[in-house]
C-alpha cells in the first residue's frame, strides 16, 4: 500500500448516469425497504405526507451541496467547504467525523432490515429460523460490500447502479401488489379516519413532526453524491442534474410505495415488520414473496454500500489534510480506493448494527445529518460572500441556503418535540 504522502489521487471516472443511480440507490436502500414500517406506524395513512415533507425538506439543502460541489469539487466535500468558509482549525474535522457518524448510524439501520429480507428467504424450519437472529448474516454481508467498494469506484458504482435497477424493480412490485390487495379498514376510512385515530389535529401534526424527521432519513443520499465530486467529470454540471434527479425520482417513489402499503396492510402490523414490503406483497400477490424478500435484501446492500463509499472518502479527505491521520488517506495501489478508511468504516457499521435497534439508528442518523445540513448551508452564505462561482459551475437559487438552514434547524425541533 502506498504512503499518504506519496498516494496517488482519485480518478475523474463518474459521469451523469453512474453518479443518479449511486444517489438513487443510496435514497431507496436507506429508506423505503426499511423505513416504510417505522413511518406507517407512527403516521397511519399520513405516511405519504410524512415522505414528502421530508422531500421539501431536503430539497433546499440539495441545491447547496449541487453549487458547493462545483465551487469546491474535493473528496470529503462537507468538510474542504467548512474549512474554506469558517477557517477554524478544529471544525472541518469535527464535521467529518459527525458525517462519518451519521454514514454509520444509516448504514447499520438499513443493513438490519437487509438481513431481515435475506433471512426471510433462508429454506430452514419456521421454529429453528425463529431461534437464530437474523443478525448473523450482518458481519460477512458488511465485509462483501467493503471488498466492492475497495475494488474500485466505478467497479463499486457499476454493482450499485445494477442494485438500483433492481431496488426500483422492487418498489413497482410492491406499489402493484399493494393495490391490488384488498383495502383496509384504515384506507376506507380515509384522512379523516386516519386524523381522528391519531387523536385530532393537533395529535395529527405532533405524529407527523416525529415521523417527518425519520422519514428524511430516507432522502439521505445527495449528500454522499457530492463526496464523488474529485471523481465525477465536470462537476459544476454533471453534479447538480445528478442530484436532482435522484431527489425527484426518491419523492414519488416513496409516496407511490407508502399509499400502496397502507392499501394493503393495517399501520400497526406494518410497524411491528422487519421486512415490511414483503408483507405488502404478500397481501396482493404472495407467489412474488421471495423475489421482494431477495430485492429488499438488494436494496440494503446497495445502501450500505453507498454510505461506506462515501465514509470512507470522508475519511481518505481528512487524513490528506492533517499530517497525524494520514493513515487515513492510504490508497490501494492499482484500484485507486481509500482501503483504509473503507475497512475503518465497515468495522464501525458492524459493530453499531449489532448494538442499536433500528428506530433510534434511523432517527440518529437524520438528526446528525440535519444538523451538518445547518452548517454546510451557513458555508455557502459565507462562500458567496467571499467569491464568486467558478465559470461554468451551477448556482442555487439566493434563498436556497437560508431555507436548508430554517428547514433543518426546524426538522431537528419538530423531531425531538414529535418523537
Amino acid at each position: 500500500m502506498t504512503d499518504a504522502s506519496s498516494a496517488p489521487g482519485l480518478k475523474r471516472r463518474l459521469g451523469f448516469w453512474l453518479l443518479m443511480l449511486y444517489g438513487l440507490g443510496v435514497m431507496i436502500g436507506a429508506g423505503i425497504y426499511v423505513l416504510i414500517g417505522e413511518v406507517g406506524g407512527r403516521t397511519g395513512l399520513l405516511a405519504p405526507v410524512a415522505f414528502l415533507i421530508a422531500a421539501l425538506v431536503a430539497a433546499p439543502t440539495a441545491m447547496s451541496y449541487a453549487e458547493l460541489s462545483g465551487r469546491i469539487p474535493e473528496a470529503g466535500g462537507e468538510v474542504a467547504w467548512l474549512r474554506d468558509a469558517f477557517g477554524l482549525r478544529l471544525l472541518p474535522p469535527v464535521a467529518g467525523l459527525l458525517i462519518v457518524g451519521g454514514a454509520t448510524l444509516s448504514a447499520a439501520a438499513v443493513i438490519q432490515g437487509g438481513a431481515a429480507y435475506l433471512w426471510a428467504l433462508a429454506p430452514l424450519p419456521g421454529g429453528l429460523k425463529a431461534m437464530i437472529p437474523a443478525s448473523w448474516l450482518i458481519p460477512p454481508l458488511i465485509a462483501a460490500m467493503a471488498a466492492a467498494a475497495i475494488w474500485g469506484v466505478v467497479e463499486s458504482l457499476v454493482v450499485a447502479a445494477a442494485l438500483t435497477l433492481i431496488e426500483v424493480a422492487g418498489l413497482l412490485l410492491a406499489i402493484w401488489a399493494g393495490f391490488e390487495a384488498p383495502a383496509t379498514s384504515e384506507w376506507r376510512d380515509g384522512l379523516p379516519g386516519a386524523v381522528e385515530s391519531l387523536g385530532g389535529l393537533g395529535g395529527a401534526v405532533g405524529a407527523l413532526a416525529g415521523a417527518s424527521l425519520l422519514a428524511f432519513f430516507a432522502f439521505i443520499g445527495f449528500e454522499d453524491m457530492v463526496n464523488m465530486a474529485e471523481e465525477t467529470h465536470d462537476p459544476g454540471r454533471t453534479m447538480v442534474r445528478a442530484i436532482l434527479a435522484a431527489l425527484a425520482i426518491t419523492a414519488v417513489l416513496y409516496a407511490l410505495v407508502a399509499a400502496a402499503a397502507l392499501h394493503a396492510l393495517p399501520s400497526f402490523l406494518m410497524a411491528t415488520m422487519g421486512n415490511p414490503l414483503a408483507g405488502v406483497v404478500r397481501a396482493g400477490a404472495p407467489s412474488l414473496v421471495p423475489a421482494i424478500a431477495l430485492i429488499g435484501g438488494a436494496a440494503a446492500l446497495n445502501g450500505v454500500l453507498a454510505q461506506m463509499v462515501m465514509g470512507a472518502r470522508i475519511l481518505y479527505g481528512t487524513g490528506r489534510r492533517y499530517r497525524r491521520l494520514s493513515l487515513l488517506a492510504r490508497v490501494a495501489p492499482g484500484r485507486g480506493t481509500p482501503w483504509v478508511a473503507t475497512l475503518i468504516v465497515g468495522a464501525l457499521v458492524t459493530a453499531v448494527a449489532l448494538l442499536v435497534p433500528l428506530g433510534p439508528l434511523a432517527a440518529g442518523s437524520a438528526g446528525v445529518l440535519l444538523v451538518v445540513f445547518v452548517a454546510v448551508n451557513l458555508a455557502l452564505v459565507i462562500l458567496r460572500r467571499k467569491a464568486p462561482a467558478p465559470a461554468g459551475a451551477w448556482t442555487a437559487p439566493v434563498w436556497a441556503p437560508w431555507a436548508g438552514m430554517i428547514l433543518s434547524v426546524a426538522a431537528v425541533a419538530a423531531g425531538i418535540l414529535g418523537g
